[in-house]
């Protein structure tokens, strides 16, 4: 996950919000923990919101899946 941390840090300092949906989606994926995965597509909703992202309604089921944010109707 190092490599994974470093492409986000990398993201983070250019700014570039498509690269962070994408990598907060794989850090999601890769956490077996249903708390830090949740926090991973947290991050990935809030930045594919910022930018007009399609994967927001995605990342919002995903997240109401777990109890973390209302049911998309």
């Amino acid at each position: 996950m190092s490599d994974l941390n470093a492409q986000l840090l990398a993201a983070h300092d250019s700014d570039d919000k498509t690269t962070l949906v994408s990598l907060y989606i794989c850090a999601a994926d890769q956490d077996d923990d249903i708390d830090a995965s949740c926090f991973f597509l947290t991050h990935a909703y809030i930045f594919a919101l910022e930018i007009a992202d399609p994967r927001a309604s995605m990342l919002r089921q995903k997240l109401a899946s777990h109890g973390r944010e209302t049911p998309v109707n």
